[in-house]
């Protein structure tokens, strides 16, 4: 590792950057994105220019992406809502609506096509891995159509 000085620009540019950590029990498991820098499209904007729901929804990818990143062959990613009813749908898209929404489109275990619109203040999300909708086919990664939109933008 070789020492890098700062300029005054990267001093503050990490100062403005949100920090967050993780550690796991096993040392082999990946960091999850608490402690991913953000691409570099996410990080163009500073978090204080952001709306909580387009913060939100950039980190619910980075989330997503790692968790799809983990999984076999045999699994897709679908989330849970703690303190709802709203069980689990398989994820098939997010979106948001500035200031305050964000928006999940997906389907149920039995097939029924759901969308989920929740406050950022109300945002609890459980990511589960659940088999594959159809075993025919390749598992679905929405992390990484997610995370080449957020490149786009």
């Amino acid at each position: 590792m070789t020492d890098h000085i700062k300029t005054t620009a990267e001093a503050l540019e990490d100062q403005a950057m949100p920090r967050a950590h993780s550690v796991h029990t096993d040392p082999q498991i990946r960091p999850a994105d608490e402690t991913v820098a953000l691409p570099r499209s996410a990080a163009r904007k500073p978090v204080q220019q952001k709306s909580p729901a387009e913060w939100a929804y950039e980190r619910l990818i980075l989330y997503i992406k790692n968790f799809e990143d983990q999984l076999d062959n045999e699994h897709e990613v679908a989330m849970g809502f703690t303190g709802a009813q709203a069980g689990v749908i398989r994820i098939e898209g997010i979106g948001y609506f500035d200031p305050d929404i964000v928006t999940f489109y997906g389907s149920d275990p039995a097939g029924t096509k759901t969308q989920l619109i929740q406050h950022v203040t109300q945002l609890n999300v459980l990511l589960r891995a659940l088999p594959k909708a159809r075993a025919d086919r390749a598992p679905q990664r929405i992390g990484f159509r997610l995370a080449a939109d957020l490149e786009a933008e």
